[in-house]
């Protein structure tokens, strides 16, 4: 009996979930909504097949479904970034976590997005706390995407095949949603990642200066690759330290064209960065910069964006002695756009993003910058902006009525949309509580019962 009330359970989810529900012309009224880049008092906000139809003080469509959210507030689903949402489940458990690739002859092409799953029991306790999207992003020897540190340095240089071991690059972020449903990929292959700083040092050997050394000559390998694919062929060209697939994998961020997630700490450590993407023109996206008001206006001045987190305030290391909680609002008043992240690698506690938010705002970040911090601006630095993250005609219909203040932790997701389509406010955890909770027939496993 219930086995039978979780699987109809389940089934319920997938109903509210599905495509045809997400067609339904859908208005919600008399809220405060927060577009992500405004304020609207009394708002409405329509929805229909998956998208926002409009969003304003007006009436709604005679035919629309009315969903009333007086005295509610209306907002984006928020963006979990640097995340490991979807490819990891613990990531002490090497057989349930798909963040992290050791084989040196697969870093950069480490496509992320082919490990995802769309059942992950974290997805739902993400999409409770709000969180609607998320950049999954690769682990690598520094930590990060939601792992844990590993010290390689031990292993650094030339490994099997003469590549690189390990590489410099963890691989490929992509970009999901956390909608119920068989597909969660939104798109793949969206940025690289690399570790700089101590973390760096530890891959290329030791020193911060051997790892700016190894990537630049990793660039221009890359270059000389793609002027020769022809010579590379028919074995024509000098040895490479790379696999053809990270060769291949590269030309994008050599180009330009791909943006490059750098995790750096230390305001040295960032300067160098923002030397070394002037030199080879390529773009950066700093990643944790906890050091990074103390050069906030070099950051801002090469037009660079920021994932931090907050709430980081212990020097836990040399590259932190500076770390302080103005940081995000040291960054956001010189210009940096930026996104905030969740903790722990924001897969169990992504949840947290918007308390992070909200402690951002205690230490001096406005109100509506910590808002975009985890809407519109993760869509922007990520090359989706209009496309989700914000409350406006024609952006994905991802919207979350709250009971008050989303930066107040002790307001609740009500209801949520993604794409359009409502979300059971469940989660496998609300179910197993569900089950056990009255103490009925089957309440516990046979074994307890003798």
């Amino acid at each position: 009996m219930r086995l039978r009330t979780l699987i109809l359970a389940a089934a319920s989810v997938a109903v509210l979930a599905s495509p045809a529900f997400a067609q339904e012309l859908t208005a919600i009224t008399g809220g405060r909504v927060l577009t992500g880049t405004s304020v609207i008092e009394n708002g409405t906000v329509v929805i229909q097949n998956g998208r926002v139809v409009s969003v304003g003080v007006m009436a709604p469509p005679a035919t629309a479904r009315i969903i009333d959210a007086t005295g509610k507030v209306v907002a984006p689903g928020f963006v979990a970034v640097d995340s490991g949402l979807g490819a990891s489940e613990v990531s002490s458990v090497g057989g349930s976590d798909d963040l992290r690739n050791g084989a040196n002859t697969i870093s950069a092409s480490f496509d992320v997005s082919y490990g995802l799953d769309p059942w992950s029991f974290t997805l739902p306790v993400a999409r409770l706390g709000g969180i609607t999207r998320a950049i999954v992003v690769p682990n690598h020897p520094g930590g990060g995407g939601g792992g844990h540190a590993h010290d390689d340095s031990d292993f650094a240089g030339v490994g099997d095949g003469g590549y690189q071991s390990p590489s410099l690059f963890a691989g490929q972020a992509a970009i999901i949603h956390l909608a119920e449903g068989s597909d969660i990929l939104v798109k793949p292959r969206v940025a690289m990642v690399a570790p700089f700083g101590e973390a760096g040092a530890g891959v290329a050997g030791g020193a911060r200066g051997a790892e700016f050394v190894q990537f630049k000559e990793t660039l221009a390998e890359v270059r000389l690759y793609a002027r020769n694919k022809a010579a590379y062929d028919r074995a024509g060209l000098r040895d490479l330290s790379l696999s053809r697939a990270d060769l291949e994998a590269l030309i994008p961020v050599a180009n330009g064209d791909m943006p490059l997630i750098v995790t750096v700490r230390r305001a040295a450590d960032i300067q160098q960065v923002l030397r070394l993407a002037r030199e080879e023109g390529v773009k950066i996206i700093l990643d944790g910069a906890e050091e990074g008001w103390l050069v906030a206006d070099q950051i801002a001045a090469a037009g660079v964006p920021v994932l931090l987190n907050p709430i980081s305030n212990l020097p836990g290391n040399f590259e932190t002695r500076a770390v302080r909680m103005q940081n995000a609002a040291a960054l956001d008043a010189a210009g940096v756009l930026i996104a905030i992240k969740g903790n722990e690698g924001s897969i169990h506690r992504a949840r947290e993003t918007r308390y992070n938010a909200g402690n951002a705002v205690s230490h001096g970040l406005s109100y509506e910058s910590a808002i975009e911090a985890i809407t519109v601006n993760p869509a922007r630095i990520f090359g989706m902006a209009g496309q989700f993250g914000e409350l406006r005609p024609g952006a994905a219909a991802d919207v979350v009525i709250w009971s008050g203040d989303p930066l107040e932790p002790l307001s609740l997701a009500e209801t949520i949309f993604i794409g359009g389509a409502e979300q059971a406010p469940t989660s496998r955890q609300f179910l197993l509580r569900d089950r056990y909770a009255d103490g009925g027939e089957g309440a516990m496993p046979p074994a307890y019962t003798r």
